[in-house]
């Protein structure tokens, strides 16, 4: 992502008001990714008892009332316009829901422009059970990541991702607990101070895998600040807008406590994807290999010469380096990087060290 932040931004702060004015008043272009946990709309109807017959601690705020879905979808479609205005052009978005309102999410999300990336479902290994008995237990909900556009550039650490995984490309579908313990924030009365607080493990990987230190995280539903504490912790900036005040309050106070991880501590696996393709001829022409120098093969039974323009020659056979070595081994494809070596110092050195060493240099560029 871009490594420039527009100076007007109120980074590392919550906003207190309507999510739509506050999105508006931002900067065009001006934020990394947008992590939105929207009103669920949950239509509830009555009370929600335990066989016990003691209530249910449910979602019955008036922030997750709406008078129709048309009603819901009007706001739903306002706030994702004003979250894609503030994106930057390889920004992206994640967005969670429930089975009441994903898939009305999805159909905006689609409408506006976005481009879908993944559907990820949040397995709950500790789900709340269905006390009426009338339906399956509800234990996902369904994160929504979308890039701001059909080829759109967006961050993904896929590297990091599976390293988080114990060398397992990560799936789509994620076991992780309600937030609970000491984790669950509580009001003066000990109550839970918000009903739907997301476990910071959820968000954790949400960051790791879509940003990268010094980005700028939106969470225009921000709630009780999970999304500032762990952005704060992990490097990452944070902008969160919330109306209701005593959740304002409680963001605050949560986030002031957090301390964020040494710098080293906050790097992530950079995706291979990501870095500057080299072309093989670029080599030649920085003069790290000379036109005519020797290649080996990496079993050491075939050599090649460079020539001016990049190729290889072989045998009678010429092309690039994958190509050569294809056709050196009867193979139907050969990773050249790896394939070829040249001497220095008497030793074979893979080609793949002076591709990391222009990278490096161009990095730093």
């Amino acid at each position: 992502m871009s490594q420039t932040t527009d100076p007007h931004l109120p980074l590392d702060s919550v906003i207190e008001g309507d999510c739509i004015a506050a999105m508006n008043a931002l900067p065009e272009a001006s934020v990394d990714l947008v992590f939105a946990d929207p009103p669920y709309n949950l239509q509830l109807r009555g009370a929600l008892h335990r066989p016990d017959n003691s209530r249910v601690d449910a979602v019955d705020d008036d922030w997750d009332r709406f008078e129709s879905f048309a009603d819901y979808d009007r706001f739903t479609r306002a706030w994702l316009t004003a979250a894609r205005r503030v994106l930057k052009p390889e920004g992206a978005i994640w967005v969670i829901g429930s089975y009441h309102n994903v898939f009305r999410l999805g159909t905006a999300l689609q409408d506006l422009g976005f481009w879908i990336l993944n559907d990820v479902i949040w397995r709950k290994s500790n789900p709340m059970p269905n006390f009426r008995g009338r339906r399956l237990t509800n234990a996902h909900e369904t994160l929504i990541w979308a890039a701001r556009g059909p080829g759109a550039r967006y961050t993904f650490n896929y590297d990091a991702l599976k390293a988080l995984n114990d060398g397992v490309q990560m799936r789509s579908d994620w076991l992780i607990p309600l937030c609970t313990g000491s984790e669950r924030l509580k009001d003066a009365h000990g109550q839970k101070a918000h009903p739907t607080q997301k476990p910071e493990a959820l968000l954790h990987r949400v960051l790791v895998a879509t940003t990268n230190p010094g980005d700028v995280v939106l969470d225009p539903f921000f709630g009780t600040g999970t999304t500032g504490a762990v952005a704060r912790r992990l490097r990452r900036r944070f902008i969160g807008i919330e109306r209701e005040p005593a959740y304002v309050a409680a963001a605050r106070a949560r986030i002031a406590r957090v301390k964020p991880v040494s710098e080293e501590g906050a790097a992530v696996t950079g995706s291979r994807r990501a870095e500057p393709r080299i072309p093989f001829g670029q080599l030649v022409e920085r003069g790290m290999l000379r036109p005519g120098e020797v290649l080996v093969s990496m079993n050491g039974r075939h050599r090649a010469r460079v020539r001016a323009d990049g190729t290889l020659v072989a045998d009678r056979v010429t092309g690039s380096i994958h190509q050569v070595g294809a056709a050196l081994e009867g193979a139907p494809s050969c990773n050249g990087w790896t394939y070829w070596h040249f001497s220095r110092d008497g030793r074979p050195v893979p080609i793949d060290i002076l591709r990391q060493q222009l990278r490096a240099e161009l990095g730093q560029a």
